[in-house]
């Protein structure tokens, strides 16, 4: 198992003190690493915005005063996945830099996002406490079964929304998961091929937990928990979710003609079927914690009907009075007339 940053062992020793002070001998001790090493450890986590106390009797980190942090070494061993970033313009660009360099996978987060990326060229507007990553690997898929890995992370969030908020949540089409009838997450996906197989995917997720939703068209987990909750902790259950559905799901036709396992799970979490919907061309809306609030053109109405799920690659079915429709996610969107 590979060996964890001084950050992560000099953290994990100071919480399994809950609050008590240890000293720089014991740290040092216990990290492999010198008095001088614990003490410029210390200084960089203070940077980094640790509120660690210096005490006579060592080093104090008081449990009340821990602060919401993504940074790479909060995840241990898998500290080389992690990627954080204050502020930037926004993690899918960051991922794809990472895949042109060649890393195979990572995950990128940013505190806060100037240039968030929504579907269809919108701007995603990210808010302090929110939990916006991007998921980068390289599966040995061709171009035309992309989706399901986006479906993947779906079902994921959907699983995780609904056991850290202790309320059901529910999928739509094309992207987004939904709580008492208001949106609390979504997903984007850009790909890049070579022939027809994947040279590298990246899902980028925007879930709000902590962060302030000015619109009552959108929802956190904290404001329906009533509390502040760890990001990083659910980051963790997120990704490990998502591995848990690969393996249940792995000896589906995934590789060729998609996955019929996979959109049943997605059709079972999803609360609109049997819903009045039209599919459109949407506009450039910009979005605010998941809610559109610019509008610079119509949209093109491109069809009515009863939405009927996906089907095993992720297409929209729409049964219209002229029979069945499928559409790709591609620059359309699915309008809900009359969701439950």
């Amino acid at each position: 198992m590979k060996e964890i940053s001084s950050k992560a062992g000099l953290l994990l020793q100071l919480r399994e003190k809950q609050g008590s002070p240890v000293s720089g001998t014991v740290l040092a001790k216990e990290l492999g690493i010198s008095r001088v090493a614990v003490w410029k450890t210390v200084q960089a986590l203070l940077e980094a915005g640790y509120s660690i106390e210096t005490k006579d009797t060592g080093y104090l980190l008081d449990p009340k005063n821990e602060k919401d942090f993504l940074y790479p070494w909060e995840f241990m061993q898998r500290d080389f996945l992690f990627f954080h970033h204050k502020n930037t313009g926004s993690t899918m660009d960051r991922a794809r830099e990472l895949a042109l360099r060649g890393i195979d996978s990572a995950v990128v987060s940013a505190d806060r996002q100037s240039s968030g990326k929504g579907r269809s060229g919108r701007t995603w507007i990210s808010r302090q406490g929110g939990l916006f990553f991007t998921f980068l690997e390289r599966p040995r898929l061709a171009v035309a079964d992309y989706n399901l890995h986006s479906i993947i992370m779906q079902i994921a969030l959907v699983r995780t929304v609904s056991s850290v908020c202790g309320k059901q949540a529910y999928l739509r089409w094309p992207n987004d998961v939904y709580i008492n009838k208001r949106k609390i997450a979504g997903v984007i996906t850009e790909i890049s091929g070579e022939g027809d197989l994947i040279k590298w995917i990246s899902l980028g997720v925007g879930l709000n937990i902590n962060n302030h939703i000015p619109s009552g068209k959108a929802a956190s987990c904290a404001e329906i928990t009533g509390r502040n909750l760890s990001r990083r902790d659910i980051l963790i259950s997120l990704l490990e979710e998502a591995e848990k559905i690969k393996k249940t799901f792995s000896t589906s036709a995934v590789y060729s003609q998609g996955s019929h396992a996979l959109a049943n799970e997605w059709n079972s979490l999803s609360d609109c079927l049997g819903a009045k919907a039209v599919v459109f061309e949407p506009n450039d809306a910009t979005q605010t914690g998941n809610a559109s609030v610019h509008k610079s053109k119509p949209e093109k109405i491109l069809a009515r009907g009863i939405f009927e799920g996906i089907d095993p690659i992720g297409r929209c079915i729409l049964k219209t009075k002229d029979g069945k429709l499928f559409f790709n996610q591609g620059s359309v969107s699915l309008a809900f007339l009359n969701p439950d």
